[in-house]
């Protein structure tokens, strides 16, 4: 593809060398495994954690006079991609085959598409600290995954699973538009949602069904693009932001001390934070590239992409929209609540639980804070604790009412975390007494107590007047986190005589 820079140099991404500032350009190609039961051209299973070569057929092991057959559903899986993208979608496109040898390719080539994908150019957008960016995507096509080699299970000999082989891949290939590690890493996160949104790959890093060769190299700041190294099959997003930081890094580093950089496929080591040369980097000629005889172009028309479109889920950006429009949360809390699709489903059941809506505000800041604490320390999303939308609701209607303090809510989100998982919060505030203080005669004698007994700190607020913050501090502690604070601190300003 022909590079095109597309961004202007932002000098908080620089990188300080010895003889200057230089900028980190990155390019990523994303392999996400399309979801499907069966593999891109047979219809062996694609199960994950099967045992070793049990999801084989005699197409994936390559035997002789074995021929392939599409599967239609990839088809319209890499389709809807495209869509969600908002890429152009390629109403022709064909299989080539890309010639190379290892021992987990049985054919000895790889189906891919080379001239001719199925999806052309789309965008992602990214909200970083200085603000929203396009990161444009130059392609997607399907192919078909590699069998994997095994070498940690004998002395001598190595050992090949072909349970991957033939599994289909959407390789997703974006323009050199990133200038940082934490783009970088927010391109992977932002993807990985819009596929989990649109259900077509799992984005499960760890289980290797989407993984990403990071393409990096430096440059003086707006200057000509520099030759660039891949770091292949990265299978991390914090690996990723690493690997790129170690390789600009050492890309400067030499080109500082006078050498040129070769252009090479490298791994990155998670164990020692470090990058290693694995092999030469390939161009396209060396592939051999050639249509595969054995698999017709695809062909389809635009009522095929259209009912594929009117399909389409509302997608990460234009839920945080409608987010912040209907509920009045921020960007930011909109941005968490819908960084997958389960959290933003029950954030929207809490508002709307029994056919109320509630204040949107309110119900992100409990989702967000508290419930996503105790979330966290379990290792869990905040949709897969036990605290159901009907609690959550309850809570808000409380202190929409006066019922509960803010300060209330929290102790009866803990009560409900840790001592009664299954109980209504109503029930457990009146039974518990958790009621908060409104009777403006109870609150007036703890207030005149705590004037009466600290005739000094009086003296202080009178000459400063923001210091009220210690009496309704002490008022709030004497009545044991009852009191209504409204109520308390108009009545403690009325007290003092202050405005």
């Amino acid at each position: 593809m022909t590079l095109i820079d597309t961004r202007t140099p932002n000098p908080k991404s620089f990188i300080s060398g010895s003889t200057g500032d230089w900028e980190v350009v990155i390019g990523m190609e994303v392999h996400a495994q399309v979801t499907s039961e069966s593999k891109l051209f047979s219809g062996s299973s694609t199960q994950f954690g099967n045992p070793p070569n049990s999801n084989v057929s005699f197409v994936d092991a390559a035997m002789p006079g074995m021929l392939p057959t599409i599967n239609e559903e990839c088809v319209r899986q890499a389709v809807r991609t495209g869509l969600g993208l908002k890429a152009a979608i390629n109403k022709r496109s064909v299989f080539d085959r890309k010639n190379y040898f290892y021992p987990d390719l049985p054919q000895g080539y790889q189906i891919s598409q080379f001239k001719d994908p199925i999806v052309g150019e789309g965008v992602v957008y990214l909200d970083m600290p200085d603000g929203q960016i396009e990161i444009g995507v130059e392609r997607l096509h399907l192919e078909q995954d590699a069998g994997k080699s095994i070498h940690d299970q004998h002395p001598s000999m190595s050992y090949v699973d072909l349970n991957r082989s033939g599994v289909a891949l959407m390789e997703i290939v974006s323009k050199p538009d990133l200038r940082s590690s934490e783009e970088a890493k927010e391109y992977l996160g932002k993807l990985r949602t819009i596929l989990r949104y649109l259900g077509t790959c799992d984005g499960n890093m760890e289980q290797g069904s989407m993984r990403a060769d990071v393409n990096v190299s430096v440059r003086k700041p707006g200057g000509e693009f520099g030759t660039r190294c891949e770091i292949k099959n990265v299978n991390s997003i914090r690996f990723a932001g690493q690997a790129i930081e170690y390789e600009a890094r050492r890309q400067i580093d030499i080109l500082e001390g006078g050498g040129k950089i070769d252009q090479e496929t490298r791994l990155y080591d998670p164990k020692t934070g470090e990058t290693r040369s694995m092999r030469s980097k390939e161009e396209a000629h060396d592939y051999r590239y050639f249509p595969d005889p054995d698999l017709l172009p695809l062909e389809f028309d635009d009522a095929f992409i259209a009912k594929l479109a009117e399909g389409l889920p509302e997608l990460p950006d234009e839920k945080k929209a409608r987010f912040v429009g209907d509920y009045g949360v921020t960007t930011y809390d909109a941005m968490v609540l819908t960084l997958d699709r389960e959290t933003a489903d029950y954030y929207e059941s809490c508002v709307a639980f029994g056919g109320a809506k509630r204040d949107g505000k309110a119900v992100a800041n409990i989702l967000n804070a508290d419930v996503a604490a105790f979330a966290n320390s379990q290792g869990l999303a905040v949709w897969e604790t036990h605290i159901k939308p009907s609690q959550v609701a309850g809570i808000v209607d409380l202190v929409a009412a006066g019922t509960i303090s803010s300060k209330g809510a929290k102790d009866l989100l803990q009560v409900i975390i840790a001592e009664e998982p299954e109980g209504e919060p109503a029930e457990i505030v009146e039974r518990r007494g958790m009621t908060q203080v409104t009777d403006l005669g109870a609150i007036e004698a703890i207030i005149d107590e705590i004037i009466a007994a600290n005739p000094d700190q009086v003296a202080k607020v009178l000459a400063k007047p923001t210091m009220i913050g210690w009496f309704v501090g002490q008022a709030m502690k004497a009545s044991g986190g009852k009191a209504n604070p409204q109520a308390l601190n108009d009545l403690m300003k009325k007290k003092l005589g202050i405005e």
